[in-house]
């Protein structure tokens, strides 16, 4: 990422100068906090008075980066840190029934055990955000126009299977952790030069927009839901070009979403249900984001 030197620049390099600031003598002006250099001054870049200063420097590190790695094009996927690979989720469901058999009268273990059902029933999606990261790695050039890589928060769930999809087939793939209160780190799958950790929610919608070429939402919580809005408002806007928006799963988004209450409060139009699209396979999601790319034959042919 780092640009080398010209040999004919007459000016040091940031880590020349640090070097040779590191040589002075020890004083009690140089040992001052107000004589520290300013790009070197860890408080000072940490302060509230250079937030501007690290908005700017996350937006760049993150993009130079991707730059350098030929990341022109990405297949965007959303979805829940919480839902897991069937096996993992059926397990969960086995635990909680055993544990309510030692405790019958556990209201705690009973709710638990009604969550874990309903998170094995969506467990499908895992293994559908999986197939449809691997078509998207094997297919996605051909079959859309341009080369693309998956991209996602490069968390647990959904997140895990999108990437576990793009590493089934030997592809690389994009996370954006983010810092949170609770610990998060990237699934194994996440490509480690393509594997990075931000602090602005802001700055991280940014990135996953900015090279994305469709968006792919499987059913979420609050994260996916606010990367939907955020984006259908720029759609609806027209702060972004048209782009495939997918939400795979129509039985659950109706359910969550009414969308057509809104339209009949007036408060969206009809037209503006046209911008997202509902798919309930890896293969139609796929079919869909391919059809939007397809040129349309010639005339006569």
């Amino acid at each position: 990422m780092a640009k080398q030197r010209s040999c004919s620049s007459v000016y040091p390099t940031a880590k020349e100068t640090l070097e040779a600031a590191r040589q002075r003598p020890n004083t009690e002006q140089t040992e001052s906090p107000a004589y520290k250099l300013a790009f070197a001054d860890d408080e000072y870049l940490l302060s509230d008075d250079t937030r501007a200063v690290r908005l700017m420097l996350e937006w760049m590190k993150f993009d130079e980066l991707l730059d350098a790695g030929g990341i022109e094009h990405t297949i965007v996927m959303f979805g829940s840190a919480r839902i897991g690979e069937p096996d993992q989720m059926q397990q969960r469901v086995s635990n909680l029934k055993a544990a309510l058999q030692q405790n019958t009268d556990s209201a705690e273990l009973r709710s638990l055990l009604k969550i874990a059902e309903r998170l094995l029933e969506r467990s499908r999606y895992y293994d559908m955000a999986r197939a449809l990261a691997s078509r998207v790695a094997c297919e996605g050039e051909r079959q859309f126009g341009f080369p693309c890589n998956v991209i996602t928060g490069g968390g647990s769930g959904i997140m895990e299977a999108c990437n576990r999809g793009a590493y089934d087939v030997g592809a690389d793939s994009i996370g954006l952790n983010i810092v949170l209160p609770t610990e998060q780190q990237p699934n194994p799958y996440t490509t480690p030069r393509f594997s990075f950790q931000l602090h602005y929610f802001a700055i991280r919608k940014m990135h996953f927009l900015m090279r994305a070429r469709a968006i792919v939402l499987f059913p979420g919580g609050f994260g996916t839901l606010d990367e939907l809005f955020e984006t259908l408002t720029l759609r609806q806007t027209g702060r972004v070009a048209p782009l495939p928006l997918v939400l795979v799963g129509r039985e659950f988004w109706q359910r969550v979403i009414q969308f057509d209450t809104l339209v009949d409060e007036g408060l969206i139009s009809a037209a503006d249900l046209n911008l997202f699209s509902y798919a309930e396979s890896a293969d139609e999601a796929f079919e869909q984001i391919a059809a939007f790319y397809r040129k349309p034959a010639p005339a006569g042919a």
